[in-house]
């Protein structure tokens, strides 16, 4: 899954005027990846192109205990939250930045074939959603769609930034699915995913400062 983890962050981001940024909370949705491919480049966790690994994904995400264990996401997840909550004085905003990040490995449950764990041994879970393109991709679709509906529903301001985020989402999900698969794993993959999900971020930070939470009352409250 790559835009469907975004979706909590849409969500997160605008259920209270105590939400967190977008930007912040974009990064809390891939703070496993963003892990995951840091680490990758150090040689700490590991994976390999292969095209038999699933319909999807030719990726053998064989080695990642610190990163998508689920005890190692819950501990990213609370290193995040203490983040936010102290930055922002807010432990509500720091409770949903965490909730933002556990949300990651539960959708990564869903898509991926067997490569999870619970605490970075086996039995490696996944339900493997990856290998049924018709399921995976209406989902992935569905639910990204639905939250960012949700957050322009609940906030206001300019369409055009959010409009710009929402296009290079699709752009980078299309290439991801449809574009050329690597040949091997390496620092230029590494590299360009770290990118990817930079640009994101730089985007949603952008669409944050120019949205405002709705209150009751037809007032709006400055949120990011």
């Amino acid at each position: 899954m790559f835009i469907g983890h975004f979706a909590p962050a849409f969500i997160a981001a605008a259920v209270s005027p105590q939400s967190p940024r977008l930007g912040t909370v974009f990064v809390a949705a891939q703070l496993v990846d963003w892990g995951f491919f840091a680490l990758a480049l150090l040689g700490v966790e590991r994976l390999r192109v292969d095209p038999a690994a699933s319909v999807m994904v030719p990726l053998d995400l064989y080695h990642m205990p610190y990163t998508h264990s689920l005890i190692g996401t819950a501990i990213w997840a609370a290193a995040f939250f203490g983040v936010v909550a102290i930055r922002d004085r807010n432990l509500f905003a720091g409770m949903l930045a965490g909730a933002v990040v556990i949300s990651h490995w539960l959708l990564d449950l869903i898509v991926h074939v067997p490569d999870l764990t619970i605490d970075g041994t086996p039995p490696k879970l996944g339900l493997g959603l990856w290998n049924y393109p018709w399921a995976a991709i209406p989902l992935e679709l569905g639910i990204t769609l639905g939250a960012f509906a949700f957050y322009l529903h609940r906030t206001r301001g300019p369409v055009g930034p959010p409009a710009v985020l929402l296009g290079v989402l699709l752009l980078l999900q299309m290439i991801n699915w449809f574009g050329p698969h690597p040949d091997s794993a390496g620092a230029f993959l590494y590299i360009q995913a770290l990118v990817a999900f930079a640009v994101l971020t730089a985007l949603a930070a952008w669409v944050g400062k120019n949205r405002w939470f709705k209150k009751r009352g037809g007032l709006a409250l400055s949120i990011q």
